[in-house]
């Protein structure tokens, strides 16, 4: 009897095994045509001017992550970490910093996988790795008695929430969260992000199922690709994009799958997201979130796109006015 149960164990396991990797091998990268996805004008609009200088700080597998500092001259400022969308890298944000610099000090990273020059590209050592050196980028920076706030754009928003749901949500005392990716099942999220995004379904099928049994060795393989125009690509910013992700990373960058909880875990926060925008619903985060939560605001800004939010004047006023609660 107990051989026969070893045997239909055996069977079982080897069939799931083999279903997994069926899946994962059934579906290859493909080249994007970069077009269908989001508008990166007003991104390249500025790529002449200069970056603001980034320093760096070591993460605590000793690896040194490039982020940009901008002290504040008010000794009560609260901290402010802006968190970069997929594909890109802090400087999205150069000129946001540059009106809030008096509202707060302020902290840019460039996440791991990103950036100019990072090794590798499109990918972490580990699913929440992400977490972990947002974690050690506030340790490094924060002072005893300061308050520290979260902010983030598109998946940069989703890591936000994946954050206040996971293992270091203590150390954020609000969130800021610019067209948050939720959840590619999410009400919220226009299917492939509105062509910005192209998932490899059945990869990331084949992968989660030998997570389910902790089987990760395949874990650095591409899940996920993105439609990064071609004048972004072949013009000065080029070096700096990022087209694809591993399943770590992509993992990584999102709340975790019962979003829900890791929505409800979030402390006070702000939602600003246009009523234009491209890649996500506009009017159905406060519905859904308020399901879970009642510490949030909601602010719809009319006839704004995905990327125009971040620099949106009513987007400054807005994280100003929420700033000053923490002064």
């Amino acid at each position: 009897m107990i051989k026969r149960v070893l045997i239909f164990a055996l069977i079982t396991t080897l069939t799931y095994l083999s279903i997994a990797l069926a899946l994962v091998a059934s579906q290859q990268t493909q080249k994007m045509s970069g077009e269908g996805g989001l508008d990166f004008g007003a991104q390249l609009a500025g790529s002449d001017h200069p970056p603001l200088e980034r320093t760096r700080f070591t993460a605590r597998d000793g690896v040194t992550l490039a982020v940009l500092h901008v002290p504040s001259m008010r000794p009560n400022a609260p901290l402010l970490i802006l968190v970069h969308g997929s594909g890109w890298h802090g400087g999205q944000f150069d000129m946001l910093v540059s009106n809030l610099a008096k509202t707060a000090e302020i902290l840019v990273p460039d996440l791991r996988g990103h950036g100019v020059n990072p090794q590798p590209r499109g990918d972490v050592a580990y699913i929440g790795q992400l977490e972990d050196d947002v974690a050690d980028l506030i340790k490094t920076y924060k002072r005893d008695d300061q308050k520290v706030i979260l902010a983030g754009h598109s998946s940069g928003g989703g890591l936000v929430v994946r954050f206040a749901g996971g293992a270091h949500g203590d150390l954020i005392d609000g969130a800021i969260m610019m067209a948050p990716f939720l959840k590619y099942n999410a009400p919220t999220t226009r299917k492939n992000s509105g062509g910005w995004a192209q998932p490899l379904t059945r990869r990331i099928i084949g992968l989660s199922m030998l997570n389910n049994i902790r089987v990760t060795v395949l874990n650095h393989l591409v899940a996920i690709q993105f439609a990064m125009p071609d004048e972004v690509l072949n013009g000065p910013l080029g070096q700096t994009a990022t087209v694809a992700y591993s399943y770590r990373l992509n993992q990584s960058y999102a709340p975790r799958n019962a979003y829900l909880q890791d929505i409800a875990a979030l402390p006070e926060f702000m939602v600003i997201v246009g009523t234009a925008d491209e890649a996500f619903v506009a009017d159905q985060y406060a519905p859904l979130m308020r399901g879970v939560t009642d510490k949030g605001e909601f602010h719809l800004v009319n006839g704004v796109d995905h990327l125009e939010i971040v620099n949106a004047p009513q987007t400054q006023i807005y994280i100003e006015a929420f700033l000053d609660k923490y002064r």
